[in-house]
């Protein structure tokens, strides 16, 4: 935006100039000129070269040029003119110098007369001013934009950021800031009342199951028993999914921690394996900036459910300057190419492959997803040409 800014301000100011300078020669005439230069002929005709200054070039007195007593005047004996043309600004005029008997000589080295300045020197001074205006106006524009846009970006990233402070800027930019700050308080507001209420329906909704699971107990029949009790841990376990989903997700708030993802991936195994899941992991990675407890519930979700439907998981660990990927392997049915997409979203399940019969409630790869972006990654899904499915996490470094 200030290169752009930049580019239409010197774009403009110099339009302006070149016209105002246009406008000012045609409607403005200079008279006075032709008067400063009857005047300056007058005084020539009464020097000793006026026979010369009449038939040449409009030119006043050499010894004229410099104040009584000037260090740079001419040196001692010289005398002669310097042609001026009045209409206009000469470029480096010459002096004609004569010595006492008439022979011409040139100008001394290191001796320089000058009327005023060449044109092309006040040319690029001006083009100078012009651009280092243009630069201060476009950061002076540019900087409130910049400021809010990277506001914009923290509340994106942080939801608790500090506010924009609404006090600096021109007033658009300041309307703007108090837009945002307030949009961002009222999201304040919104998560405490989800907070508040989550926690209320976690109540209400886990009394009457504990009651339920405490009569399921007196019933004899042992089928009937068992049916309840895996419809009981269903409802359980989606209450729990769908809690962690609309809550936990907004507690990654802190500053990351280096985390070192090979140790962290080898104790999700080691607590597999004790339960005897068929669990593998492979390659290596150096430590990354991470939230630990976050990234470790997404890769269990991904074990869980490689186990679940392909009653194996392998992880593969791979490290590169610029990011480090960790893909789970599954030996199960796979997911149909039109279905990848889907099973990230809430409660979607691909029922011809993956049923309820298996357990899962539908939220383990959408709440993997959303702990991978909060984390700048990005989760894929692909199914393996020897069979199974591929979930690919990919975290930024840095």
């Amino acid at each position: 935006m200030f290169t752009r800014l930049f580019f239409v301000m010197t774009a403009i100011m110099l339009a302006v100039h070149v016209l105002g300078v246009t406008v000012i020669e045609s409607v403005f005439p200079r008279p006075g000129s032709e008067r400063y230069m009857e005047r300056m002929r007058r005084a020539a005709s009464d020097a000793e070269v006026a026979g010369k200054l009449l038939s040449g070039p409009p030119a006043h007195p050499l010894e004229g040029v410099f104040m009584p007593g000037h260090p740079a005047g001419p040196p001692p004996g010289m005398r002669g003119n310097e042609p001026f043309d009045f209409d206009g600004p000469p470029l480096r005029p010459d002096a004609f110098m004569e010595r006492p008997g008439g022979r011409p000589q040139g100008r001394p080295d290191g001796f320089h007369i000058r009327g005023i300045w060449p044109p092309h020197l006040g040319l690029l001074f001006q083009l100078a001013a012009i651009l280092i205006a243009s630069w201060v106006g476009a950061r002076l524009l540019a900087r409130p934009v910049q400021q809010l846009a990277s506001g914009a970006n923290r509340l994106a990233q942080d939801v608790h950021a500090p506010p924009l402070d609404e006090d600096t800027g021109p007033a658009e930019a300041r309307d703007a800031t108090h837009a945002l700050n307030l949009m961002q308080q009222r999201i304040r507001t919104q998560l405490a009342q989800q907070s508040r209420f989550l926690a209320a329906v976690s109540h209400d909704l886990r009394t009457p199951l504990t009651r339920m699971s405490l009569r399921i107990e007196r019933i004899e029949d042992n089928d009937v028993r068992y049916r309840l009790r895996q419809d009981l841990a269903e409802m359980n376990g989606l209450i729990d999914a769908t809690l962690y989903y609309l809550r936990e997700r907004d507690d990654a708030t802190g500053p990351r921690q280096r985390v070192d993802v090979l140790a962290l991936l080898q104790a999700v195994v080691d607590d597999a394996q004790e339960i005897g899941q068929d669990v593998r992991l492979s390659g290596e990675a150096a430590p990354l900036l991470a939230y630990p407890a976050e990234l470790r519930r997404a890769v269990v979700n991904l074990v869980e459910n490689a186990h679940r439907y392909g009653g194996a998981a392998h992880i593969v660990l791979a490290d590169s300057p610029e990011r480090v990927t960790i893909d789970v392997c599954d030996n199960g049915p796979g997911i149909p190419p039109a279905e990848l997409q889907r099973v990230l979203e809430p409660f979607y399940r691909v029922e011809s492959s993956r049923s309820r019969a298996t357990g899962g409630v539908g939220m383990g790869l959408a709440i993997a997803a959303d702990i991978v972006a909060r984390h700048g990654g990005e989760l894929k899904l692909s199914n393996r040409p020897e069979g199974g499915l591929r979930v690919s996490i990919t975290l930024p470094r840095g």
